[in-house]
């Protein structure tokens, strides 16, 4: 059996950044055209007007102020609140390998890898741009990749999902360097039309570079355990799966987009996820003032703050539970690792940190890292 580490990460954000000031400002404009559209309807009692957005609003719901999109001009027209994207060509690289790559890269630079080494790319994400070929096995040919690829899709937990997964490999000898990657373009999946939720999502691509730690140039992280776990909910749900609305090749369902029951997400996934972490720790014979640092997937800041405090046994100090929410919105699996990636260089040998995501499924992984 081999030890573990992370030896490099990657964020790649788009160019473009939308306000919550520019998203009110938009989505205000399409709820007048509807209800103007609808105003006998309303006048009837048949529907009832879409009421407007705040930025106040946004910030009190989520901790949210902006977020990184692939497209801005389409998300911003009040007559059609969805990104567009044009279709690209068999022999052009798909939008989530595009992203996927530049953090991949990144990450590979940090580790001093190159990309010849690695052995196992893993796209885990919570959409993949299509059914088949893996997105995986198009990341690994651009970047020039050895051994092999698949794809992995556990929602908001597919980061620490694939962690746990190429650590596994790493470990028992089947491969010696992985790279996680988790391109998450979450605007397409977005329903920016519905204002309880047109605010969550951001796009990003991530990506962590593993090795056998025998093998690490550098600073690194060595990998002490994993744990995932699933129970079934319906809660948050996407029944299409694909970015074909922002091609405009989808019916307009509601049931096609991003859909959540927030109350009972917070009721049902905070003691989950609080539990996972406390029996992860456990088991590893670890407690909370072994901690220095929670890198917790990036939804929602009151909800994140709760795991904090429950799992610390008291109000984390400032840098303890790190948010980046308010610049980056909700990013999927993305989010723990860029709180991860943008928060651990301050550490010092010996110090114990965790890794934690959680979302649709239900689903949580943490994984537990101590700095070399």
């Amino acid at each position: 059996m081999h030890n573990v580490a992370i030896t490099g990460t990657g964020v790649s954000t788009p160019d473009n950044v939308i306000t919550n000031d520019e998203l009110v400002e938009a989505f205000n404009a399409y709820a007048d055209l509807e209800n103007a559209k609808n105003a006998a309807a309303i006048e009837a009692g048949e529907m009832e007007p879409i009421p407007h957005s705040s930025a106040d609003f946004i910030v009190a719901a989520s901790g949210i102020e902006q977020r990184f999109v692939l497209d801005k001009d389409g998300i911003l027209d009040p007559t059609r609140m969805s990104p567009k994207f044009s279709p690209r060509p068999d022999d052009a690289p798909a939008i989530m390998a595009e992203i996927a790559v530049d953090a991949a890269q990144k990450a590979l630079d940090q580790a001093g890898i190159a990309a010849d080494q690695v052995e196992l790319v893993l796209c885990a994400a919570s959409n993949m741009e299509r059914a088949y070929p893996a997105v995986a096995v198009e990341i690994q040919s651009l970047l020039g990749a050895g051994g092999f690829a698949f794809d992995m899709n556990v929602a908001c937990s597919s980061a620490t999902f694939g962690i746990q997964t190429a650590t596994d490999m790493i470990r028992t000898g089947s491969v010696r360097t992985a790279l996680v990657v988790n391109p998450e373009i979450c605007s397409a999946h977005l329903e920016w039309r519905d204002r309880d939720c047109h605010f969550i999502f951001g796009d990003v691509a991530t990506a962590t570079a593993l090795q056998r730690e025998e093998d690490a140039k550098g600073d690194h992280f060595k990998v002490h355990s994993a744990r995932c776990a699933t129970q079934f909910s319906n809660n948050i749900r996407n029944n299409n799966g694909y970015l074909r609305r922002a091609h405009d090749q989808m019916e307009d369902r509601r049931d096609m987009q991003f859909m959540q029951n927030g109350r009972k997400v917070f009721k049902e996934v905070l003691p989950l996820v609080s539990q996972h972490i406390a029996s992860h720790m456990e088991e590893e014979g670890v407690v909370a003032d072994d901690l220095k640092r929670l890198w917790l997937h990036q939804a929602n800041k009151t909800m994140n703050d709760y795991i904090g405090k429950k799992v610390l046994g008291r109000t984390p100090e400032a840098g303890e539970q790190p948010n980046i929410l308010q610049d980056y919105a909700n990013t999927s699996s993305a989010g723990s690792i860029i709180a991860f990636s943008q928060n651990s260089d301050d550490l010092k040998a010996g110090d114990k940190g965790i890794i934690c995501s959680f979302g649709a499924g239900y689903s949580v992984g943490s994984v537990l890292v101590e700095r070399a």
